[in-house]
């Protein structure tokens, strides 16, 4: 499903899953909370900072932080919790963080 022919998955893949996940954090507002107030970022600046290189990244980190979400997560889009740092690895090279 995620992964190319080669067995790679690709940095659009990646993004994707990362971009579900932060949809996944929008949806609960307790959940989105405790992720804007650990990154620091407000919801006026949120838009702006997704922009940013290494903020999908962040945000597979921070649901990997946390087993019970990662879990749910991971149930939601019917993948290995796995495969979601996989993702996160691909998106930390992409961006030049490694």
């Amino acid at each position: 499903m995620i992964r190319d022919r080669s067995g790679q998955m690709p940095v659009e893949h990646a993004e994707a899953l990362a971009i579900q996940a932060l949809a996944f954090l929008a949806e609960d507002p307790e959940v989105i909370g405790r992720f804007l107030a650990e990154t620091g970022l407000g919801p006026e600046n949120l838009r702006l900072a997704a922009r940013e290189p290494g903020f999908l990244t962040g945000v597979l980190e921070y649901v990997m932080g946390d087993e019970s979400l990662l879990l749910v997560f991971s149930e939601r889009v019917r993948i290995r919790p796995t495969l979601i740092a996989v993702a996160r690895n691909i998106l930390s090279k992409s961006s030049g963080e490694e």
